[in-house]
């Protein structure tokens, strides 16, 4: 296995706290739940938490956060190591063999469809850094990490600039940042946001992810 050096990632505590931020503020902005792009399940099992991204385009990220440490699987469907790419389909040589059984088992539900991946990142409890397999990775193939892992707004700056676009709505940054800094989410706050949002129902929702209590 080899070091997972870019895109630069946060330790797992501080990836699943950003990722917490990002499905709230897309909730907040966001009524419906499939134009959503971060999610966030607090309850996915009785010892998992679950994180992910979906542009709505096919390319999908699910990041487990268990025990053992968190684990993260990416598709791109335009990338060459897509199972979709090759000859006979199949998941790409060796992109899961070194990953940690106890991680490689968190993701092998049937809801993250586990031979749909180009790329696999995990990192263990004791670990100082991510890592990933070592595999055959031909000159000029892409796996869709940079560009999906960039959904990953780690500032209000970034979020705000996403979201603008992506909603077509103007947002206020500071009630944005208030979100990152673990202000308490209330109908203020979500007013501030998104006055067009039902506050209440957002917030019923927001309780039932897990996502009311950020900081």
């Amino acid at each position: 296995m080899i070091i997972w050096e870019k895109p630069r990632l946060p330790a797992p505590k501080q990836l699943e706290k950003q990722m917490r931020i990002l499905a709230a503020l897309d909730l907040i902005m966001c009524e419906e739940d499939w134009l959503r792009v971060h999610r966030y399940d607090s309850t996915w099992s009785d010892d998992e938490t679950m994180g992910s991204l979906n542009n709505g385009s096919g390319d999908v990220v699910f990041v487990v956060f268990a025990p053992e440490g968190a684990v993260i699987k990416g598709f791109d469907h335009e990338s060459p190591y897509s199972p979709h790419a090759q000859e006979e389909y199949g998941t790409w040589p060796g992109i899961y063999n070194e990953v940690p059984e106890a991680l490689l088992h968190r993701i092998q539900d049937v809801a993250f469809t586990h031979e749909d991946v180009t790329f696999c990142i995990w990192r263990e409890n004791g670990d100082s850094a991510w890592h990933t397999s070592e595999y055959e990775q031909p000159e000029g193939w892409e796996n869709g990490a940079d560009f999906l892992l960039g959904y990953l707004c780690d500032s209000p700056e970034s979020y705000q600039e996403w979201a603008q676009d992506y909603f077509e709505e103007k947002l206020e940054l500071a009630a944005v940042r208030a979100v990152f800094e673990g202000a308490e989410i209330t109908q203020e706050l979500i007013a501030s946001l998104n006055p067009q949002r039902d506050a209440e129902e957002a917030l019923e929702e927001l309780e039932e992810l897990g996502l009311l209590k950020l900081s």
